[in-house]
């Protein structure tokens, strides 16, 4: 059985360049014995012969090992310490900003970017890169359309603005879809853009192993400017920040030093 999964994350590098052995097995091997299951295959290897013929298996285990939960403005408290206090820091002096979130997911974070920097610059002068390795999830982000639960925290006089109401779903108005450009990439075999002023990579980074975080740690680092800053999720806290060129300048945000 250790075989039969080894194997599979052998085969998987092989044939789409994802390393499911840089995620945190246990909970991987669950969530895709789950999967396997569901479908009637017995085994790791089964499953794999059928993901190397059927492009819709392939894209729905793809959907599956990518966790796309999100919701905008999701841990309100950390996005006021960056609107009142990293973001005026970082916006000193400058008439824009170089902005990356990583692991979009479904694009909820980059939009609410957009729309907490919209009150710091015009709309015309954010732009903000998007990347996920997901294509379901990038292709749902570009249609901008979300149920009413993933507005839970948005502030009343923001979804107003920024948001049209179609049904019982909502629409981000296009001035703010503008704003953001999205891609696929693997944040693990991936290289980065350089000289970023703000990355957000927020509830990823719990489902790597360390030896990964290790790894990306230090490839964030490489890709901020001096005094940049890496935005990480609640569950996140980097406890040796200096190790990776950091130091802590709020709870869950850190400045490359």
């Amino acid at each position: 059985m250790v075989n039969d999964y080894n194997d599979f994350v052998q085969g998987i590098k092989r044939k789409t360049g994802i390393d499911l052995s840089l995620y945190k097995e246990a909970q991987m091997k669950r969530r895709l014995t789950s999967l396997y299951e569901k479908k009637g295959f017995g085994s790791f290897q089964e499953y794999y012969k059928t993901l190397c013929m059927d492009d819709v298996q392939m894209a729905e285990f793809l959907d599956r090992m990518t966790i796309n939960v999100s919701e905008f403005f999701r841990n309100y408290k950390r996005w006021e310490v960056l609107e009142t206090k990293i973001l005026p820091r970082l916006l000193k002096g400058k008439q824009n900003l170089k902005i990356w979130s990583a692991a979009c997911s479904t694009g909820e974070e980059p939009y609410t970017l957009a729309m907490m920097l919209s009150n710091h610059l015009p709309l015309n002068q954010i732009k903000i890169l998007a990347t996920d390795l997901d294509d379901n999830a990038l292709m749902r982000a570009k249609a901008a359309v979300y149920q009413e639960r993933s507005l839970a925290e948005v502030p009343l006089d923001r979804k107003q603005k920024f948001f049209t109401p179609h049904g019982s779903l909502f629409k981000v108005n296009d001035d703010i879809r503008k704003t953001v450009t999205f891609k696929k990439q693997n944040l693990l075999a991936d290289p980065f853009e350089k000289e970023f002023d703000l990355i957000v990579c927020r509830n990823v980074l719990i489902y790597f192993t360390e030896d990964a975080k290790d790894q990306l740690y230090k490839k964030f680092n490489s890709s901020l400017k001096h005094e940049g800053v890496l935005f990480v999720g609640s569950t996140e806290q980097i406890f040796n920040p200096g190790q990776y060129g950091f130091q802590s300048e709020d709870t869950f945000f850190y400045k490359k030093i």
